[in-house]
């Protein structure tokens, strides 16, 4: 952590010049600050204040007790940098220009947390950032280079590139720390935490290596869905774990003596079939070994130690069970639900660990705590894994905030909230004007009044997800959303319609698209979206988009 301890000596010395150039706006006691936690891919299923029957989430709870829950807090665009953008834009992806991972975020938009800057706010950007570009409108930032690394990973610092020792969800956390530690003290400050876990390939702290081996998860009802009722969207991806789990990246299916031998290997037989950008490698089983020793060849000598006696052990039962057809499904979904929930426990802890700083330095309670994901996902739903769909379980994310000042201890909401909501909101709260070209709105009057949304709030909401083909080739479509009933067009290579009846079908099983009976619920919700397309500015959906 010296390279830390120098760049953060570096930040406050660069800060304590700048508060002498600018005039100071306010002080921590007067205005909120603010912490905006997310993660990715951490789903609802595991939470246990949205009642998961998976994991216990006790710091996450924490948040949710003692401020505000929303049940109905929807995304954009449902994959890791759309999400993102979206959030700091408070624009639809067709407008901010970042509607796939494989563009880059244009940083010459206004961002909210260069309004709070401008404000007088002290900031900082700190670990999953995956946009492409340089953070602006940050006093300090950390960042994971693209999707960053699990273990010893690496961060491009205030301009430097440092590697850091340890396990990426402790060391962001470190740093965060860090942050907070060596602020100007006259300065309210809003820190964005972000963190790489739970995402794929789903790889544990060394402590929690092997935690939750002895435990039988329950599986989904739908975990073998033959997809019955269903277009060719559902259909034809690649993101089941039946097919499209890959044997050592994902399963972690290398035995001791094949990491062994592959170590033995020079570099360019280790990686010969590596060729292509990221995309064109996205569904190519054919790396998987490679993928996964990359990553198994961080680890210090010590983790490798712990890794090999837990994982042997997989290998081992594998081979004794030799599992079947649907016994094979349910053999791979347990070991998904074990490396995936050991990483949502070191969130857990980290969250904590934050939180009790922030008590410890008495600035808890005067502080906004946000915490989301950048999209739901599957954990075995219709037997999948991933995200990207329009069906509740992945276009759904978390969201907890935590504001004593404001918030109502234990509040619970039902409103329609978006994240395109989060950047309005914080803003509203640290009395900055909100751009009058942002699309979200501010949560405010929902979270002054105990989740109660007023009488004109939201009724509906809009997504559209263009990112095919790529990774697990989720065909692109939009659709609209009300309290009831779910309509989704897939277009591009396919124009087929979904309809569902969140009422008697929260599961999304039955496509009543056909279904005479529901033809005047069809033209109506088609209305409802051309008006919200007009609103938002997505009036030709269809058409590519160059921006």
């Amino acid at each position: 952590m010296g390279n830390l301890k120098l760049i953060l000596s570096c930040f406050v010395a660069g800060m304590a010049l700048s508060s002498c150039q600018q005039p100071n706006t306010g002080s921590s006691t007067k205005r909120p600050n603010i912490v905006f936690i997310m993660t990715d891919d951490h789903t609802i299923q595991a939470m246990s204040a949205y009642g998961s029957k998976l994991i216990k989430t006790p710091n996450l709870d924490k948040i949710a007790s003692e401020g505000i829950l929303f049940n109905n807090c929807f995304v954009t665009n449902a994959v890791c940098g759309p999400s993102r953008a979206t959030i700091l834009t408070g624009k639809y992806s067709h407008i901010n220009g970042l509607t796939d991972n494989a563009k880059v975020f244009d940083s010459t938009q206004v961002i909210y947390p260069q309004l709070l800057k401008k404000a007088g706010y002290q900031t900082a950007m700190i670990g999953k950032w995956h946009l492409g570009s340089t953070p602006m409108g940050f006093d300090y930032y950390s960042i994971l280079p693209n999707q960053g690394q699990y273990y010893q990973p690496e961060f491009f610092e205030n301009g430097h590139t440092v590697k850091e020792q340890g396990y990426v969800t402790d060391v962001i956390t470190d740093k965060a720390i860090g942050f907070l530690e060596k602020r100007d003290h006259d300065k309210p400050f809003m820190m964005i935490y972000q963190h790489k876990a739970p995402h794929r390939n789903w790889l544990a702290a060394p402590r929690h290596l092997g935690m939750f081996d002895d435990t039988v998860f329950p599986e989904p009802d739908n975990l073998l869905d033959d997809f019955k009722n269903r277009g060719r969207a559902a259909k034809e991806q690649l993101m089941n774990i039946s097919t499209d789990m890959w044997s050592a990246w994902d399963l972690k299916m290398m035995s001791t003596a094949q990491l062994d031998s592959m170590a033995k290997l020079p570099k360019e037989k280790k990686f010969k079939d590596a060729k292509g950008d990221d995309y064109q490698q996205a569904n190519d089983p054919s790396l998987d070994k490679a993928r996964f020793f990359e990553v198994y060849n961080r680890m210090t000598v010590e983790e490798k130690a712990k890794w090999r006696k837990v994982y042997d052990k997989r290998v081992a039962e594998f081979k004794k069970l030799n599992p079947k057809g649907a016994d094979l499904v349910r053999w791979k979904y347990q070991q998904y639900m074990r490396d995936y929930l050991a990483c949502v426990v070191s969130v857990d802890e980290n969250v904590g660990r934050l939180m009790d700083y922030l008590k410890k330095i008495g600035e808890l309670d005067n502080t906004i705590i946000v915490y989301t994901s950048d999209q739901g996902f599957y954990l075995g739903e219709h037997g999948y894994f991933d995200k990207r769909f329009m069906y509740d379980v992945s276009f759904r994310t978390p969201l907890l905030v935590r504001y004593p000042a404001a918030i109502k201890a234990g509040s619970v909401s039902n409103a329609f909230a978006m994240n395109l909501d989060f950047a309005p909101t914080l803003l509203d709260y640290a009395g900055v004007k909100i751009p009058d070209d942002m699309q979200g709105v501010s949560l405010r009057p929902v979270l002054d009044n105990a989740g109660k949304a007023p009488e004109n709030w939201r009724k509906a909401v809009y997504y559209h997800y263009y990112e095919y083909p790529s990774w697990h080739m989720v065909k692109r479509h939009y659709g609209i959303r009300t309290e009831r009933y779910k309509l989704i067009h897939f277009y591009n290579d396919v124009d087929e319609w979904e309809l569902y009846d969140l009422h008697k079908d929260p599961k999304e099983m039955n496509n009543l698209y056909g279904n005479k009976a529901y033809q005047p619920v069809v033209r109506e919700l088609k209305e409802q979206l051309k008006k919200l397309q007009e609103q938002y500015k997505d009036t030709n959906p269809t058409e590519a988009v160059t921006k």
